[in-house]
């Protein structure tokens, strides 16, 4: 299924990530968000965007989709296909959202949440008119380059609402897997929550500096899960003897006490000094603009490359990034207008005549 109109509501991070990925597909876009810098927030998350895709794309861009700047919640999604709510993490506001949208939105539009933890049957309460349309579309920063979302419908929401939404976030070039059961905070982000708890500690307890811990990452396994993930990964640790054999030499090691998975450091200001401080002494040389080209150009880089394997037919992120590509050069390619010059050499072309048979 592939959409013409959608609305956002809230223009973030992650709400402009959304309105980015969604006009360079040339979707046009209309927006509600009441904060009076949403405007310039969204211009300056565009400007990334244009900037990573016309690396993708150096022959061109296809046609922008238009954006406006709606005054209600309303007026932004009218006769809209998708609208992706992407308000603050505070349920009160949630549901206040999403009974407007609820309230005004076509009977047939898909309405996803990019909440990174509440559980969609919590939300859903709050529409009366269609519960059943409402999914978590959770995806990660930045929205417009990174390809996967988490689907996870809620105890109303129709079987056929998540087929249809995962075509249409198929359509934007996305990758969704759905959720098999509800949960909150999803797979994603239990995942990061736990790295990011032992990471506290080990930064608390003075292992290590988050700079060094970031190098652990980045130069090690942080490699391989980009285009492994986990399971796979440790699949070929295992050898030739596979699975079987990695669980039976490493799963001994989990009764071990190694992680502090189960407790949480202190959350206070003597943490977040420290971890500020350390931030601050790894990448205060740059602007977060400076942060986010880098980001966005490694990225690119990254799929580019994985594109490339697998014999050329890419590989995980990559094969989707290719045939991504490829589609948008396929818009951008028929959004040129063909040359007077080149029409003219066209039609003087003489047409050769097929040989008579003897």
């Amino acid at each position: 299924m592939t959409i013409t109109k959608a609305a956002a509501v809230g223009g973030g991070v992650i709400g402009a990530g959304w309105v980015a990925r969604l006009l360079l597909n040339g979707i046009d876009v209309s927006i509600f968000d009441p904060d009076p810098e949403a405007s310039r927030k969204v211009s300056e998350v565009m400007k990334g965007a244009r900037r990573a895709y016309k690396r993708m794309l150096p022959d061109g861009l296809p046609k922008e989709g238009k954006l406006t700047f709606a005054k209600t919640i309303a007026e932004a999604v009218t006769d809209a296909d998708l609208i992706q709510e992407s308000v603050p993490e505070r349920l009160d506001l949630k549901h206040k959202v999403l009974a407007e949208i609820d309230l005004h939105a076509p009977a047939n539009a898909i309405v996803g949440s990019s909440t990174s933890g509440i559980k969609p049957s919590d939300m859903q309460v709050a529409m009366k008119k269609h519960p059943e349309r409402l999914v978590v579309a959770h995806p990660f920063n930045p929205v417009y380059l990174l390809p996967i979302v988490e689907i996870v419908g809620g105890a109303q929401t129709f079987p056929e609402a998540i087929e249809v939404a995962k075509e249409i976030y198929a359509s934007i070039g996305m990758k969704p897997v759905v959720i098999r059961k509800e949960i909150e905070a999803f797979v994603g982000d239990r995942l990061l929550e736990a790295a990011w708890r032992e990471a506290l500690w080990l930064i608390k307890d003075g292992i290590c500096s988050v700079e060094e811990l970031d190098d652990i990452m980045r130069y090690g396994f942080g490699l391989r899960w980009a285009q492994m993930g986990m399971f796979q990964v440790y699949r070929v640790a295992g050898g030739e003897a596979g699975m079987r054999h990695f669980m039976a030499q490493f799963g001994p090691c989990l009764k071990w006490p190694w992680t502090k998975l189960m407790d949480v450091p202190e959350f206070n200001d003597e943490l977040v000094d420290l971890i500020a401080s350390q931030s601050d002494d790894q990448s205060a040389q740059w602007s977060i603009r400076e942060l986010e080209k880098i980001r966005d150009e490694n990225l690119v880089g990254i799929m580019d490359v994985l594109s490339k394997t697998n014999k050329g037919k890419g590989w995980g992120a990559g094969a989707l990034h290719k045939d991504y590509v490829k589609r948008l050069g396929k818009l951008a390619a028929a959004k040129k207008p063909v040359s007077k010059a080149a029409a003219k050499a066209k039609a003087a072309k003489p047409v050769k005549k097929k040989a008579k048979k003897a």
